[in-house]
C-alpha cells in the first residue's frame, strides 16, 4: 500500500476548547453558518473534532470544534481529554470557551494550563453573560489567565465580532484556496469499524474508537492525500433502524449521516464481514441509490471472518447477491482495519469508481449502442402500440443518467429500464455505478 499523508497548507487552524456544555458547538455553528456540530442541552454531545472552512472580511481558516474536556473518569470524557490534548499541537490559535454563569472552576484553569504550555495565541471567551450589568462580576475570576476576556452571549450573537477581529487579525492576507479533491463518507451500522477504518486510512486517531456502539455523533471530515490525489473523508454515526432511535443525540446524528452521504461523491457502506449483510444494510443501500451516489461495499473485520472460514468470501458475495437482489453489481472490498490491511485496494477503488461515475460518451457512440441493444429485447406496448425508440442522449448528472426519447414513454416498464441499465453497464464497463434512464416523449413531427 503507498503511503498515506495528511494534505498540509497555508490555512491557519482555530480550535474551540473547553468544558462539556459551555456553547462550543453553538459558536462553531455560527462562526461557520452551518449546522454540522451538534447541539443539545447536554454535556458531551460533541464527541469528535470537526472541521469546517471559514471565510470571513477576505480571509480563510479552518474552525475546529472539539469534544468537551473534563476531568470525569468515564471512558469517553478520558478519551476526549486524550485526543484534544494531542490535537492541539497541529492548530494555530485556540478559542477558550467558559460559563460565565458557572464562574471559573478547577477545570476551567486545567484547560487554561494545557493551552499555554503549547504556546499558541488563545482567545478566552466568558459565554451565557446576558445582561450587561452581569458583565464585570462574571469576568473577576478569569482576568487572571487573560488580560482581556471577552463577554459573550453566542445564542445572541454577542461577541461573536469580537472573535472575528481576533481571528482575522493573525491570518495572513495570502492564502492557498483548498481543493476538497475525491469527497466520500463512510456509513453503516453501529459498531461495524467505521472510525476504526477511518482512523486506519488516515494513520492517526482522528475519531474516537472505543467498543461501544454509538460512540460517533458527528460526521467529521478529513483532508488527505493518496498517490498524488486529495481525498476529503467523512466518518458519519452508525445508522439503526428508526424505531430503536430512542435517544435524541442518536436522531439528530441519523440526520447528519443523511447529510454527509448527500454532500459525497462516494459512499462507503461499512458491513460487518463476520456477521455479513442485513436487511438494515440493504436499506442503507437503498437510500444511498436514492441519493444517486457511488458506492462500495466494505467487508470489514476480514480478519476475524477468515478465522471462522476459509470460504468468507465465497459466503459473503452469495448474501450480497440475496440482501442486494436490486444492485447486484456493486464493488465489494474485504479489509482489516486493525491490522491495516485492504486499504490500498480500497482507495484505488475508490478512484477507478468515481472515474466510472465522470464517463461521457458521444451522442453518436451511444446511440450506436442503443439501437443494437433494443434489438435484444420485445419493445414495451402501450396498448395495441408498440413503444418506439427514437435516440438517447445523457445528461450532465453524476453517476451517469441518460434520456431515452420515445412515442409512449409512460408505457417503458421498469423491468425495461432494468433491462437497458444492465446492456449499458455491459457495453461500457459501468459496473458498480448506480445508472439512471428517464423516458421523455419525442420532439420528433407528427409524435
Amino acid at each position: 500500500m503507498r503511503k498515506i499523508e495528511l494534505r498540509t497548507n497555508d490555512v491557519p487552524k482555530v480550535a474551540i476548547v473547553g468544558r462539556p456544555n459551555v456553547g462550543k458547538s453553538t459558536l462553531f455553528n455560527i462562526l461557520t453558518g452551518t449546522r454540522k456540530s451538534v447541539v443539545k442541552d447536554q454535556p458531551g454531545v460533541t464527541r469528535d473534532i470537526m472541521i469546517e472552512p471559514v471565510e470571513i472580511w477576505g480571509k480563510t481558516f479552518d474552525l475546529i470544534d472539539t469534544g468537551g474536556v473534563t476531568e470525569a473518569a468515564d471512558l469517553f470524557s478520558k478519551m476526549i481529554r486524550e485526543q484534544v490534548i494531542e490535537f492541539l499541537d497541529s492548530v494555530d490559535m485556540v478559542i477558550i470557551v467558559a460559563d460565565g454563569r458557572a464562574g471559573f472552576i478547577p477545570e476551567d484553569r486545567d484547560i487554561v494550563t494545557i493551552v499555554k504550555k503549547t504556546g499558541k495565541p488563545f482567545l478566552l471567551l466568558v459565554n451565557k453573560i446576558d445582561k450587561i450589568a452581569d458583565e464585570e462580576t462574571a469576568k473577576a475570576d478569569f482576568y487572571e489567565f487573560s488580560e482581556n476576556p471577552i463577554s459573550c452571549a453566542f445564542e445572541q450573537r454577542k461577541g461573536i465580532a469580537e472573535t472575528l477581529e481576533w481571528i482575522t487579525s493573525l491570518i495572513p492576507e495570502k492564502l492557498i484556496e483548498k481543493d476538497r479533491g475525491i469527497t466520500f463518507s463512510i456509513v453503516g451500522k453501529p459498531n461495524v469499524g467505521k472510525s476504526s477504518l477511518s482512523n486506519a486510512i488516515l494513520g492517526i486517531s482522528r475519531m474516537l474508537v472505543s467498543p461501544i456502539a454509538g460512540t460517533t455523533v458527528d460526521a467529521v471530515d478529513s483532508e488527505f492525500e493518496y498517490d498524488g490525489k486529495i481525498f476529503t473523508l467523512i466518518d458519519t454515526a452508525g445508522l439503526r433502524r428508526s424505531s430503536k432511535r430512542e435517544d435524541d443525540v442518536e436522531i439528530i446524528s441519523a440526520f447528519k449521516s443523511q447529510e454527509a452521504i448527500r454532500r459525497s461523491q462516494m459512499v462507503l457502506l461499512v458491513i460487518d464481514a463476520v456477521q455479513g449483510p442485513t436487511e438494515q444494510d440493504a436499506k442503507i443501500l437503498e437510500m444511498i441509490l436514492e441519493d444517486h451516489r457511488g458506492v462500495i461495499i466494505v467487508a470489514n473485520k476480514a480478519d476475524l471472518a477468515k478465522k471462522e472460514s476459509p470460504h468468507y468470501k465465497d459466503k459473503f458475495m452469495e448474501q450480497i447477491q440475496r440482501h442486494f437482489h436490486f444492485f447486484t453489481d456493486v464493488d465489494v472490498v474485504f479489509t482489516s482495519a486493525s491490522e491495516g490491511k485492504g486499504l490500498g485496494e480500497l482507495l484505488n477503488q475508490i478512484q477507478a469508481t468515481v472515474e466510472k461515475m465522470n464517463f461521457r460518451v458521444s451522442t453518436a457512440d451511444l446511440n450506436d449502442f442503443f439501437f443494437q441493444a433494443i434489438r435484444r429485447a420485445p419493445a414495451p406496448r402501450a396498448g395495441v402500440n408498440n413503444v418506439k425508440f427514437y435516440y438517447l442522449t445523457q445528461t450532465y448528472q453524476k453517476p451517469p443518467a441518460f434520456i431515452a426519447f420515445a412515442n409512449y414513454p409512460d408505457a417503458v416498464t421498469p423491468s425495461y429500464r432494468r433491462f437497458l441499465i444492465n446492456q449499458l453497464k455491459e457495453h461500457f464497463k459501468l459496473y458498480g455505478v448506480p445508472i439512471r434512464i428517464f423516458c421523455m416523449r419525442s420532439r420528433q413531427k407528427g409524435e
